[in-house]
């Protein structure tokens, strides 16, 4: 009977510590409020219906294996798959929505997390210009192009953390954090791969592990 029970506690114990961990393309039907949430967007190469859409320069966008390494038993993952010429203004204010929807079921914004690449770093920072939140947190990839350049009026808000390829012809999110007088903390770093933006095309552990890292910390 005492076996039993230890049994009982172990099981309630550990399935109350391994809650988070799901996996979403879309948004969940059940919203806990003591969980993580990370929402991330892909490049402009995956809108579409191809998963694996390939670039001749860069190789095939893995956008599968990315979702599948960037997910973590300590958050939930939410990775939609836009449309074809989607508008990124109208899809931020979705996730902006989206993002309210969370905290009105209660999730803390410093609980959600933002992370995209390329178009969906314009999108994560389009998002982050909504949303207005000083506790949110938010991850530009190869993400401060010429559409963040051109909308000038565009600001992020909250922790701000960038990775870009100095490879690559998009570089630094600096200017963008020179603007917006509402960042709470920025971070960067560069990586080196020699791969240019394509280095973002498949989760490579020298952007998926600062990433992870990131979003677990206070």
């Amino acid at each position: 009977m005492l076996k039993l029970l230890k049994i009982a506690l172990a099981t309630t114990l550990f399935s109350s510590i391994c809650t988070a961990g799901n996996l979403y393309e879309k948004f969940p039907k059940q919203i806990k409020a003591n969980e993580k949430y990370v929402f991330y967007s892909h490049g402009f190469i995956v809108e579409g219906d191809n998963p694996t859409p390939v670039n001749p320069h860069w190789g095939m966008y893995d956008f599968p294996k990315i979702k599948e390494l960037l997910a973590d038993e300590k958050y939930n993952l939410i990775a939609y798959h836009r449309p074809k010429d989607t508008d990124p203004k109208e899809f931020a204010k979705k996730l902006a929505n989206d993002i309210k929807m969370l905290a009105d079921q209660g999730v803390k914004y410093e609980n959600i997390t933002l992370i995209g690449f390329s178009r969906g770093g314009a999108i994560t920072v389009l998002t982050s210009h909504y949303v207005q939140s000083d506790k949110m947190k938010s991850i530009i990839l190869a993400g401060c192009g010429k559409f963040v350049k051109s909308n000038t009026d565009v600001k992020v808000h909250g922790n701000i953390y960038s990775i870009f390829e100095t490879s690559d012809g998009v570089g630094s999110c600096q200017y963008l954090i020179n603007r917006s007088e509402k960042v709470k903390s920025f971070e960067e770093i560069a990586i080196s791969t020699g791969k240019g933006h394509g280095a973002f095309y498949n989760p490579l552990p020298e952007w998926v592990e600062p990433v992870k890292k990131w979003i677990l910390s206070d």
